[in-house]
C-alpha cells in the first residue's frame, strides 16, 4: 500500500487520538499547541509579515509563560469534527529558550503528552522540536501572529506516516491565543485542528530545574 492510500485509509477511519477504538495516534498541538510559528506549508498567499504591528503583540516569552489551558476540537479531512480535547499546559524560559509541557486529555479518556522546546533562531524566529515531531519545525511571529511549520509523525495501524502541519496563532487579548492547524499530505488536506488557548497569570506554576 502507497504512503497516499495509507494516509488516505488512516484518515478516513480516523485514527485512534481521533476516534474511540483506533489504534493510531494523532496529537493535538496543538498540540498548542499543542503550541509557535510557520509559513512555507500554506498555499495561501498570507505571510507572517501582513500581521507586523498587529495589537496585541505576541511576545512568545511573555504569553507562553506559566499556566495556560488549551480546548479545541479536531476535524477530519471532509471538515467533520470528530473529537475534543482540553490541554494543561506549563511555559518556562530559561536563557531565551522555552519549554513547554503540554498535558492532553481527549473526550474518550485518552491522555498524549508533547514538551516542545522552542530555541531562538534569529529575530523573532524560534527552532521547535518535540519527541513525535520530525527534524525541526520553524517558528516566526510578528505583531500579534506566530507560524509554526512542522512534520508530525502519526503512528498508524499499518506503519506511521508523516503529516506536515502548519499552524497559525493569533492572539486576541492579553490571555487568549485562536489556533488554526492544517494538516497535510502530498499537499492534500487531511485534517484540521482548532483550539483556543488560555493563558492563566493567576495560576501558579512550577518550573523544573535544569
Amino acid at each position: 500500500m502507497s504512503d497516499n492510500e495509507r494516509a488516505n485509509r488512516g484518515f478516513h477511519r480516523p485514527p485512534n487520538s481521533l476516534s474511540p477504538g483506533r489504534t493510531a495516534r494523532l496529537s493535538a498541538k496543538y498540540l498548542g499547541t499543542l503550541a509557535l510559528a510557520a509559513m512555507l506549508l500554506s498555499c495561501s498567499t498570507t505571510s507572517i509579515d501582513d500581521y507586523r504591528g498587529g495589537t496585541p503583540a505576541f511576545e512568545p516569552e511573555e504569553f507562553f509563560d506559566g499556566a495556560l489551558t488549551a480546548h479545541g476540537v479536531v476535524k477530519d479531512f471532509s471538515g467533520t469534527a470528530i473529537r475534543h480535547f482540553r490541554a494543561d499546559i506549563t511555559g518556562c524560559w530559561q536563557g531565551g529558550v522555552g519549554t513547554l509541557d503540554e498535558d492532553f486529555v481527549f473526550d474518550d479518556g485518552e491522555e498524549q503528552k508533547r514538551i516542545w522546546t522552542l530555541t531562538p533562531n534569529g529575530a523573532q524566529a524560534y527552532i521547535g522540536t518535540a519527541g513525535d515531531v520530525v527534524g525541526e519545525g520553524q517558528a516566526r511571529w510578528e505583531g500579534n501572529a506566530m507560524f509554526l511549520d512542522y512534520t508530525l509523525r502519526i503512528a498508524l495501524e499499518d506503519g506511521p506516516i508523516d503529516v506536515k502541519i502548519d499552524d497559525r496563532m493569533y492572539r486576541v487579548s492579553e490571555n487568549v491565543v485562536m489556533n488554526e492547524s492544517k494538516m497535510r499530505k502530498f499537499g492534500f488536506g487531511v485534517g484540521e485542528i482548532l483550539l483556543t488557548i488560555i493563558r492563566h497569570p493567576e495560576v501558579e506554576f512550577y518550573c523544573p530545574s535544569t
